[in-house]
């Protein structure tokens, strides 16, 4: 495990906005342990997904999202005390259970999933995995298999929010 403390910031005209600053030691010490994804807890908290995200010139930070901040009661110039370890997950983030059972019993879909490069497998899993309701993640995960079908194995975001729209009800 490593820990730090760091200082809630925020981007002004960035994608990124809240973030914490991992210090120069902490990222040479995850470069030479070859940690890409780990498990992140602020405060001692619980603990949730993430990765250093470069920032240009050898900084790197870990995005708060919105919910992060609310659970934590966070603001800027919050001092955070942060806890990482690798994460040892085959996704990088939990695999939902409808997905799962979905590509048990679709071969060409689980086939077309795991040809996908990891990062949009977990965009793809990240898109069920906000969702509260059983059978809304059901039914994302059936339209997100049916999408990579048809696109032969190609996921076009644009292409997949129209099916989004288009399929919904699917399953009832």
């Amino acid at each position: 495990m490593i820990s730090f403390d760091s200082t809630l910031e925020k981007y002004e005209n960035n994608l990124w906005n809240y973030h914490l600053k991992v210090p120069q030691d902490i990222i040479v010490n995850i470069k030479k342990k070859k940690i890409t994804r780990f498990m992140c807890s602020l405060n001692e908290g619980a603990k949730f997904h993430a990765s250093l995200i470069p920032a240009g010139e050898g900084i790197y930070f870990i995005k708060i999202n919105k919910e992060l901040r609310l659970r934590h009661k966070l603001k800027i110039g919050d001092s955070v005390a942060v806890l990482i370890e690798k994460d040892e997950s085959k996704y990088g983030m939990p695999l939902p259970e409808e997905m799962e059972e979905l590509l048990l019993h679709d071969p060409e879909g689980d086939r077309l999933f795991h040809q996908l490069t990891p990062g949009k497998q977990r965009s793809l899993l990240y898109l069920i995995v906000k969702i509260k309701s059983k059978e809304k993640r059901l039914e994302k995960s059936f339209i997100i298999l049916e999408h990579l079908k048809e696109q032969k194995g190609s996921l076009d975001f644009k292409i997949l929010n129209q099916d989004f729209k288009n399929k919904k009800g699917i399953i009832n």
